[in-house]
Protein backbone atom coordinates (compact mmCIF):
# COMPACT_ATOMS: atom_id res chain seq x y z
CA UNK A 1 0.00 0.00 0.00
CA UNK A 2 1.21 3.61 -0.46
CA UNK A 3 2.72 5.36 2.47
CA UNK A 4 0.11 7.82 3.56
CA UNK A 5 2.24 10.34 3.48
CA UNK A 6 4.16 10.23 0.15
CA UNK A 7 3.25 13.27 -1.79
CA UNK A 8 0.62 12.01 -4.64
CA UNK A 9 0.75 12.23 -8.38
CA UNK A 10 4.23 12.17 -8.78
CA UNK A 11 4.82 9.67 -11.96
CA UNK A 12 8.45 10.59 -12.61
CA UNK A 13 11.12 10.84 -9.76
CA UNK A 14 14.76 12.18 -10.24
CA UNK A 15 16.69 10.25 -7.00
CA UNK A 16 20.24 11.46 -5.68
CA UNK A 17 21.66 8.01 -5.95
CA UNK A 18 24.69 6.88 -4.35
CA UNK A 19 24.17 3.14 -4.39
CA UNK A 20 24.75 2.89 -0.25
CA UNK A 21 22.84 1.65 1.34
CA UNK A 22 20.06 4.52 1.22
CA UNK A 23 19.44 4.75 -2.18
CA UNK A 24 19.56 1.53 -2.82
CA UNK A 25 16.69 0.46 -1.41
CA UNK A 26 15.05 4.01 -1.69
CA UNK A 27 14.60 2.93 -5.48
CA UNK A 28 12.49 0.02 -4.78
CA UNK A 29 10.31 2.04 -2.00
CA UNK A 30 9.73 4.97 -4.33
CA UNK A 31 8.16 2.31 -7.51
CA UNK A 32 6.09 0.40 -4.62
CA UNK A 33 4.94 3.64 -2.90
CA UNK A 34 4.32 6.45 -5.55
CA UNK A 35 1.99 3.76 -8.18
CA UNK A 36 5.16 2.35 -10.00
CA UNK A 37 6.54 5.90 -11.15
CA UNK A 38 9.45 6.05 -12.87
CA UNK A 39 13.04 6.81 -11.21
CA UNK A 40 15.81 8.11 -12.68
CA UNK A 41 18.67 7.73 -10.39
CA UNK A 42 21.70 10.59 -10.62
CA UNK A 43 24.99 10.05 -9.40
CA UNK A 44 27.70 12.94 -9.32
CA UNK A 45 31.39 12.05 -9.20
CA UNK A 46 32.78 14.47 -6.99
CA UNK A 47 36.03 12.34 -6.39
CA UNK A 48 34.37 9.19 -4.56
CA UNK A 49 36.84 6.79 -7.40
CA UNK A 50 35.43 3.16 -7.50
CA UNK A 51 32.25 3.75 -5.31
CA UNK A 52 31.25 4.47 -8.95
CA UNK A 53 32.33 1.08 -10.25
CA UNK A 54 28.78 -1.20 -11.16
CA UNK A 55 25.97 2.20 -10.40
CA UNK A 56 24.70 1.68 -13.65
CA UNK A 57 23.92 -1.91 -13.36
CA UNK A 58 23.17 -1.99 -9.88
CA UNK A 59 20.29 1.20 -10.36
CA UNK A 60 18.77 -0.72 -13.58
CA UNK A 61 18.37 -4.10 -11.44
CA UNK A 62 16.70 -2.42 -8.20
CA UNK A 63 14.24 -0.70 -10.45
CA UNK A 64 15.66 2.72 -12.34
CA UNK A 65 14.61 3.69 -15.81
CA UNK A 66 17.87 4.92 -16.60
CA UNK A 67 21.33 6.55 -14.93
CA UNK A 68 23.18 9.95 -15.12
CA UNK A 69 26.49 10.08 -13.85
CA UNK A 70 27.71 13.59 -13.79
CA UNK A 71 31.60 14.40 -13.66
CA UNK A 72 31.45 17.56 -11.23
CA UNK A 73 35.24 17.06 -9.61
CA UNK A 74 36.41 20.49 -11.09
CA UNK A 75 33.61 22.01 -10.65
CA UNK A 76 33.62 21.34 -6.88
CA UNK A 77 36.62 22.50 -7.03
CA UNK A 78 36.91 25.46 -8.22
CA UNK A 79 33.72 26.84 -7.33
CA UNK A 80 33.30 25.25 -3.87
CA UNK A 81 36.44 23.98 -2.48
CA UNK A 82 38.83 26.73 -3.10
CA UNK A 83 36.41 29.24 -2.40
CA UNK A 84 36.55 27.93 1.38
CA UNK A 85 39.91 27.52 1.22
CA UNK A 86 40.56 31.11 0.27
CA UNK A 87 37.93 32.12 3.05
CA UNK A 88 39.62 30.13 5.31
CA UNK A 89 36.25 28.34 6.44
CA UNK A 90 36.04 25.88 9.18
CA UNK A 91 33.00 25.16 11.29
CA UNK A 92 34.19 24.03 14.62
CA UNK A 93 37.65 22.65 13.37
CA UNK A 94 35.77 20.91 10.16
CA UNK A 95 37.05 21.27 6.68
CA UNK A 96 33.35 21.39 5.33
CA UNK A 97 34.16 17.85 2.68
CA UNK A 98 29.90 17.24 2.84
CA UNK A 99 28.83 20.10 3.39
CA UNK A 100 31.21 21.85 0.14
CA UNK A 101 29.91 18.49 -1.43
CA UNK A 102 25.57 19.03 -1.50
CA UNK A 103 25.23 21.72 -2.84
CA UNK A 104 27.43 20.83 -6.18
CA UNK A 105 25.58 17.97 -6.70
CA UNK A 106 21.94 19.02 -5.83
CA UNK A 107 22.46 21.93 -8.53
CA UNK A 108 23.20 19.13 -11.13
CA UNK A 109 20.68 17.05 -9.71
CA UNK A 110 17.58 19.72 -10.40
CA UNK A 111 19.21 20.79 -13.24
CA UNK A 112 18.17 17.49 -14.68
CA UNK A 113 14.97 17.00 -12.77
CA UNK A 114 14.07 20.19 -15.09
CA UNK A 115 15.29 18.58 -18.27
CA UNK A 116 13.68 15.53 -17.66
CA UNK A 117 10.26 16.93 -16.49
CA UNK A 118 10.15 15.10 -13.27
CA UNK A 119 7.14 15.66 -10.66
CA UNK A 120 10.00 15.42 -7.87
CA UNK A 121 13.18 15.07 -6.56
CA UNK A 122 14.19 12.22 -3.90
CA UNK A 123 17.11 11.62 -1.93
CA UNK A 124 17.99 9.41 0.87
CA UNK A 125 19.13 12.06 4.02
CA UNK A 126 17.76 11.14 7.42
CA UNK A 127 15.65 13.11 9.40
CA UNK A 128 18.39 13.65 12.09
CA UNK A 129 21.17 15.13 9.65
CA UNK A 130 22.67 18.09 7.91
CA UNK A 131 22.21 16.82 4.28
CA UNK A 132 18.44 17.08 3.93
CA UNK A 133 18.98 20.82 4.67
CA UNK A 134 21.40 21.09 2.03
CA UNK A 135 20.07 19.46 -0.54
CA UNK A 136 16.30 20.79 -0.03
CA UNK A 137 17.77 24.13 -0.34
CA UNK A 138 19.86 23.73 -3.26
CA UNK A 139 16.48 22.30 -4.79
CA UNK A 140 14.29 25.24 -3.88
CA UNK A 141 16.63 27.49 -5.34
CA UNK A 142 16.83 25.65 -8.93
CA UNK A 143 13.84 23.97 -9.03
CA UNK A 144 11.68 25.30 -6.75
CA UNK A 145 8.32 23.74 -8.08
CA UNK A 146 9.32 20.31 -7.57
CA UNK A 147 8.10 18.27 -4.94
CA UNK A 148 10.73 17.10 -2.94
CA UNK A 149 10.38 13.20 -1.46
CA UNK A 150 12.56 12.48 1.71
CA UNK A 151 11.40 8.52 2.47
CA UNK A 152 13.64 8.65 5.68
CA UNK A 153 10.93 11.08 7.11
CA UNK A 154 8.06 9.25 5.73
CA UNK A 155 8.53 5.33 5.35
CA UNK A 156 8.22 2.47 8.73
CA UNK A 157 12.09 2.08 8.80
CA UNK A 158 13.94 3.17 11.86
CA UNK A 159 17.29 1.77 11.60
CA UNK A 160 20.16 1.04 9.67
CA UNK A 161 19.53 -2.45 10.57
CA UNK A 162 16.09 -2.14 9.12
CA UNK A 163 17.53 -0.92 5.96
CA UNK A 164 19.41 -4.31 5.84
CA UNK A 165 16.15 -6.18 6.27
CA UNK A 166 14.40 -4.53 3.53
CA UNK A 167 17.38 -4.79 1.15
CA UNK A 168 17.78 -8.35 1.68
CA UNK A 169 13.96 -9.05 1.44
CA UNK A 170 14.29 -7.90 -2.17
CA UNK A 171 17.70 -9.59 -2.37
CA UNK A 172 19.08 -6.02 -3.03
CA UNK A 173 23.33 -6.25 -3.21
CA UNK A 174 25.29 -4.71 -0.63
CA UNK A 175 28.66 -3.96 0.42
CA UNK A 176 28.66 -3.93 4.09
CA UNK A 177 27.65 -5.65 6.68
CA UNK A 178 25.71 -5.37 9.76
CA UNK A 179 29.31 -5.34 11.70
CA UNK A 180 31.02 -2.76 9.35
CA UNK A 181 28.65 -0.68 8.72
CA UNK A 182 30.17 2.87 9.50
CA UNK A 183 28.53 5.44 7.72
CA UNK A 184 30.63 6.90 5.62
CA UNK A 185 30.91 9.56 2.88
CA UNK A 186 34.00 10.24 0.62
CA UNK A 187 34.98 12.62 -1.99
CA UNK A 188 37.91 14.21 -3.52
CA UNK A 189 38.08 16.53 -0.42
CA UNK A 190 37.66 13.87 2.42
CA UNK A 191 36.45 10.65 4.23
CA UNK A 192 33.65 11.03 7.11
CA UNK A 193 32.71 8.08 9.77
CA UNK A 194 30.06 7.71 12.14
CA UNK A 195 28.05 5.40 13.57
CA UNK A 196 28.88 2.32 15.21
CA UNK A 197 30.93 2.35 18.10
CA UNK A 198 31.63 5.94 17.36
CA UNK A 199 28.49 7.37 18.43
CA UNK A 200 29.76 6.51 22.10
CA UNK A 201 32.18 9.74 22.83
CA UNK A 202 34.43 7.55 25.17
CA UNK A 203 35.80 5.22 22.82
CA UNK A 204 38.91 6.10 20.94
CA UNK A 205 38.83 6.07 17.11
CA UNK A 206 40.37 2.40 16.10
CA UNK A 207 42.79 4.33 13.80
CA UNK A 208 44.54 1.03 13.68
CA UNK A 209 42.09 -0.83 12.43
CA UNK A 210 42.71 -2.42 9.23
CA UNK A 211 40.39 -0.96 6.59
CA UNK A 212 39.08 1.91 8.88
CA UNK A 213 41.53 4.67 7.31
CA UNK A 214 40.84 4.88 3.86
CA UNK A 215 42.76 8.07 3.12
CA UNK A 216 46.20 7.20 4.87
CA UNK A 217 47.64 5.97 8.13
CA UNK A 218 47.79 6.36 11.63
CA UNK A 219 50.39 9.00 12.76
CA UNK A 220 52.03 5.95 14.34
CA UNK A 221 52.32 4.24 11.20
CA UNK A 222 53.86 7.25 9.16
CA UNK A 223 57.00 6.96 8.24
CA UNK A 224 59.98 7.66 10.80
CA UNK A 225 61.44 10.60 8.46
CA UNK A 226 59.77 14.04 7.60
CA UNK A 227 58.97 15.58 4.25
CA UNK A 228 58.78 18.39 2.76
CA UNK A 229 56.75 20.40 0.13
CA UNK A 230 56.04 23.41 -1.62
CA UNK A 231 52.72 25.05 -2.50
CA UNK A 232 52.22 27.94 -4.49
CA UNK A 233 49.02 30.01 -4.78
CA UNK A 234 48.12 32.79 -6.98
CA UNK A 235 45.48 34.93 -5.79
CA UNK A 236 44.27 32.53 -2.69
CA UNK A 237 44.29 29.97 -5.53
CA UNK A 238 46.66 26.79 -5.57
CA UNK A 239 48.56 26.80 -8.88
CA UNK A 240 52.16 24.36 -8.12
CA UNK A 241 53.39 21.62 -6.10
CA UNK A 242 57.21 21.28 -5.81
CA UNK A 243 57.73 23.87 -8.38
CA UNK A 244 54.91 21.66 -10.72
CA UNK A 245 51.93 23.80 -12.24
CA UNK A 246 48.87 21.48 -11.67
CA UNK A 247 45.00 22.36 -11.83
CA UNK A 248 43.76 22.75 -8.05
CA UNK A 249 41.99 19.30 -8.49
CA UNK A 250 45.40 17.90 -8.89
CA UNK A 251 47.09 19.17 -6.49
CA UNK A 252 44.62 18.26 -3.61
CA UNK A 253 44.63 14.82 -5.48
CA UNK A 254 48.47 14.52 -4.59
CA UNK A 255 48.40 15.91 -1.20
CA UNK A 256 46.19 13.55 -0.20
CA UNK A 257 48.40 10.63 -1.01
CA UNK A 258 51.24 12.54 0.70
CA UNK A 259 49.49 13.81 3.63
CA UNK A 260 47.96 10.45 3.68
CA UNK A 261 51.30 8.68 3.78
CA UNK A 262 52.64 11.12 6.76
CA UNK A 263 49.13 10.64 8.93
CA UNK A 264 47.98 14.57 8.48
CA UNK A 265 44.24 15.57 8.27
CA UNK A 266 42.45 13.17 10.81
CA UNK A 267 40.00 15.43 12.95
CA UNK A 268 37.63 13.15 15.31
CA UNK A 269 35.26 15.99 17.11
CA UNK A 270 31.55 15.97 18.15
CA UNK A 271 29.75 18.66 16.42
CA UNK A 272 26.45 21.42 16.83
CA UNK A 273 24.62 19.92 13.74
CA UNK A 274 21.98 22.77 12.70
CA UNK A 275 18.87 20.41 13.44
CA UNK A 276 20.34 21.26 17.12
CA UNK A 277 21.65 17.66 18.80
CA UNK A 278 26.04 16.96 18.65
CA UNK A 279 26.79 14.32 16.49
CA UNK A 280 30.32 12.63 17.28
CA UNK A 281 32.48 12.05 13.47
CA UNK A 282 35.61 11.20 12.58
CA UNK A 283 37.28 13.23 9.25
CA UNK A 284 39.56 12.49 7.28
CA UNK A 285 41.29 15.90 4.89
CA UNK A 286 44.86 14.92 4.65
CA UNK A 287 45.32 17.10 1.50
CA UNK A 288 43.18 20.13 2.52
CA UNK A 289 44.61 20.03 6.12
CA UNK A 290 47.39 20.81 4.36
CA UNK A 291 46.50 23.22 1.75
CA UNK A 292 44.54 25.02 4.77
CA UNK A 293 47.98 25.72 6.61
CA UNK A 294 50.29 26.54 3.35
CA UNK A 295 47.23 29.18 2.45
CA UNK A 296 46.75 30.64 6.38
CA UNK A 297 50.83 30.62 6.25
CA UNK A 298 50.93 32.70 3.29
CA UNK A 299 48.22 35.00 4.33
CA UNK A 300 50.66 36.12 7.71
CA UNK A 301 53.10 37.65 5.24
CA UNK A 302 50.26 39.24 3.05
CA UNK A 303 47.19 40.52 4.62
CA UNK A 304 47.38 43.66 6.97
CA UNK A 305 46.62 43.45 10.59
CA UNK A 306 42.78 44.43 10.42
CA UNK A 307 42.36 42.96 6.86
CA UNK A 308 42.94 39.74 8.61
CA UNK A 309 41.25 39.75 11.65
CA UNK A 310 38.46 40.71 10.08
CA UNK A 311 38.32 38.06 7.73
CA UNK A 312 38.53 35.50 10.54
CA UNK A 313 35.48 36.96 11.29
CA UNK A 314 33.98 36.44 7.89
CA UNK A 315 35.43 33.33 7.83
CA UNK A 316 33.05 31.79 10.64
CA UNK A 317 30.33 33.01 8.84
CA UNK A 318 31.13 31.23 5.55
CA UNK A 319 31.51 27.69 7.44
CA UNK A 320 28.31 28.25 9.19
CA UNK A 321 26.70 28.92 5.68
CA UNK A 322 28.19 26.80 3.95
CA UNK A 323 27.20 23.93 6.68
CA UNK A 324 24.10 24.77 7.08
CA UNK A 325 22.92 24.68 3.69
CA UNK A 326 23.11 28.58 2.44
CA UNK A 327 25.37 28.43 -0.18
CA UNK A 328 23.46 30.22 -2.41
CA UNK A 329 22.53 32.97 -0.78
CA UNK A 330 23.22 36.60 -0.96
CA UNK A 331 25.25 36.96 1.75
CA UNK A 332 27.43 33.76 1.16
CA UNK A 333 28.01 35.29 -2.58
CA UNK A 334 28.86 39.14 -0.57
CA UNK A 335 31.61 36.98 1.69
CA UNK A 336 32.83 35.60 -1.07
CA UNK A 337 33.49 39.20 -3.04
CA UNK A 338 34.93 40.49 -0.04
CA UNK A 339 37.41 37.47 -0.26
CA UNK A 340 38.25 37.46 -3.19
CA UNK A 341 39.39 40.94 -2.54
CA UNK A 342 41.19 40.07 0.29
CA UNK A 343 43.30 37.53 -1.74
CA UNK A 344 44.56 39.86 -4.32
CA UNK A 345 47.88 40.37 -2.62
CA UNK A 346 48.00 36.74 -1.44
CA UNK A 347 50.68 35.32 -4.42
CA UNK A 348 53.72 33.16 -3.46
CA UNK A 349 54.47 30.13 -1.89
CA UNK A 350 54.82 28.61 1.83
CA UNK A 351 57.54 25.59 2.62
CA UNK A 352 56.05 23.09 5.09
CA UNK A 353 57.14 19.69 7.08
CA UNK A 354 55.39 16.69 7.10
CA UNK A 355 55.80 14.54 9.86
CA UNK A 356 53.66 11.73 12.12
CA UNK A 357 50.76 13.71 11.80
CA UNK A 358 52.18 17.29 12.17
CA UNK A 359 52.77 20.49 9.74
CA UNK A 360 55.62 22.61 10.65
CA UNK A 361 56.03 25.81 9.13
CA UNK A 362 59.43 26.07 7.23
CA UNK A 363 59.30 28.95 4.97
CA UNK A 364 57.24 31.59 3.52
CA UNK A 365 58.27 33.75 0.49
CA UNK A 366 55.60 36.70 -1.72
CA UNK A 367 56.60 39.62 -3.67
CA UNK A 368 53.52 41.62 -1.57
CA UNK A 369 54.93 40.46 1.48
CA UNK A 370 54.37 43.06 4.34
CA UNK A 371 57.10 41.43 6.45
CA UNK A 372 60.03 43.77 7.00
CA UNK A 373 63.25 42.45 8.38
CA UNK A 374 64.45 45.64 8.61
CA UNK A 375 62.17 47.31 10.62
CA UNK A 376 61.26 44.23 13.26
CA UNK A 377 64.99 43.24 13.78
CA UNK A 378 66.40 43.83 17.21
CA UNK A 379 69.23 45.43 15.77
CA UNK A 380 70.09 48.97 14.27
CA UNK A 381 67.08 50.53 11.69
CA UNK A 382 65.27 53.57 10.62
CA UNK A 383 62.71 53.21 13.46
CA UNK A 384 62.77 55.94 16.12
CA UNK A 385 61.85 54.06 18.97
CA UNK A 386 60.49 57.24 20.92
CA UNK A 387 57.88 57.36 18.43
CA UNK A 388 56.50 54.92 20.66
CA UNK A 389 55.78 57.13 23.93
CA UNK A 390 53.28 59.71 22.14
CA UNK A 391 51.49 56.53 20.65
CA UNK A 392 51.17 54.99 23.59
CA UNK A 393 50.05 58.57 25.48
CA UNK A 394 47.71 58.54 22.97
CA UNK A 395 45.91 55.26 22.69
CA UNK A 396 46.12 54.99 26.80
CA UNK A 397 44.37 58.13 26.80
CA UNK A 398 40.87 56.90 27.27
CA UNK A 399 42.34 54.44 30.42
CA UNK A 400 44.01 57.80 31.90
CA UNK A 401 40.69 59.25 31.57
CA UNK A 402 38.70 56.74 33.52
CA UNK A 403 40.83 56.61 35.90
CA UNK A 404 40.88 59.98 36.93
CA UNK A 405 37.17 59.94 36.75
CA UNK A 406 37.46 57.26 39.09
CA UNK A 407 39.59 59.14 41.72
CA UNK A 408 37.26 61.89 41.65
CA UNK A 409 33.85 60.04 42.30
CA UNK A 410 35.83 58.42 45.22
CA UNK A 411 35.90 54.88 43.37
Amino acid sequence: MPDKNTPGGVKKVVLAYSGGLDTSIIIPWLKENCGGCEVIAVSADVGQGTELDGLEEKALKTGASKLYVEDLRDEFVNDFIVPALKAGARYEGYLLGTSLARPVMAKRIAEIALREGADAIAHGCTGKGNDQVRFELAFKAFAPDVKIIAPWREWDIRSRDDEIDYAEARGIPLKISRETNYSKDKNLWHLSHEGLDLEDPTNEPPYGKPGFLELGVSPEGAPGEPEYVEIEFRKGVPTALDGKKLSAAEIIYALNALGGKHGIGLLDIIENRLVGMKSRGVYETPGGTILYRAHELLETITLDRDTAHYKAHAALKFAELAYNGLWFTPLREALSAFVDKTQETVTGKARLKLYKGNIINAGVWSRHSLYSEELASFGESDYDQKDAGGFINLFGLPVKARAASGRRSGG
